[in-house]
């Protein structure tokens, strides 16, 4: 079988399982944290992979996957997937700042994904893959924009699209989604997909993992 042919055949997170979870999903600002801990939220397509390239990071205490950006309640995964609720797929990250700073989790941030293609990543198509930074402080702020602008552009020729929005609330996912390329390493999507995401970090940022 061709890898393109693979590409077409797994290259979709929507195409996936999407039966709904056993618990009902929970609308939080921020997920309950240890003290001296800080939030981050990205969108980068997928979260999925997403999720994947963040969770082996020193200083990463937690990486949730979930919807932000939209303007319905407590939408479900095939709610977000027809694009009409404005969500996008999104994680949040309880970080340790004085392990790894926000400033870093960026760099992985744009090195990991394509952040000059609208509302596209790869065969994932639509609003909810937007690649979206959701600031909950005016210094996460402007860490984004300053990273947009300078180092962003080092690693991709085309104009950046990337949305920098505050932060408003966050829906957790399903529960299938949580863990989703530990849990399912075997999977095509994850193989194909996720896995030269995640060497990508573990060759650029070996001195950044646990």
């Amino acid at each position: 079988m061709s890898l393109l042919f693979l590409g077409f055949s797994f290259g979709s997170c929507a195409q996936h399982n999407s039966r709904p979870s056993s618990n009902e999903k929970e609308e939080i600002k921020n997920i309950m944290q240890k003290e001296g801990l800080e939030t981050a939220t990205f969108g980068a397509g997928c979260f999925w992979c997403v999720e994947a390239v963040f969770q082996d990071l020193k200083g990463v205490e937690s990486v949730t996957s979930g919807y932000s950006g939209g303007k319905v309640k407590n939408p479900t995964y095939r709610e977000v997937c027809t694009g009409a609720t404005g969500h996008a797929e999104v994680i949040q990250i309880q970080f340790d700042p004085q392990v790894i700073s926000y400033e870093n989790l960026l760099r992985v941030f744009f090195t990991t994904h394509d952040p000059t293609t609208l509302n596209r990543q790869g065969a994932d198509t639509g609003t909810q893959y937007r690649s979206v930074i959701f600031y909950h402080n005016e210094e996460q702020k402007e860490t984004a924009l300053r990273m947009k602008d300078e180092f962003a552009p080092t690693l991709w020729d085309d104009p950046v699209v990337t949305e920098i929005s505050p932060f408003t609330t966050f829906f957790i996912a399903e529960d299938y989604h949580q863990n989703y390329y530990k849990d399912n390493p075997n999977q095509g999507y994850c193989r194909i997909v996720i896995n030269p995401k995640v060497r990508k970090v573990r060759e650029l940022y070996a001195d950044w993992l646990k």
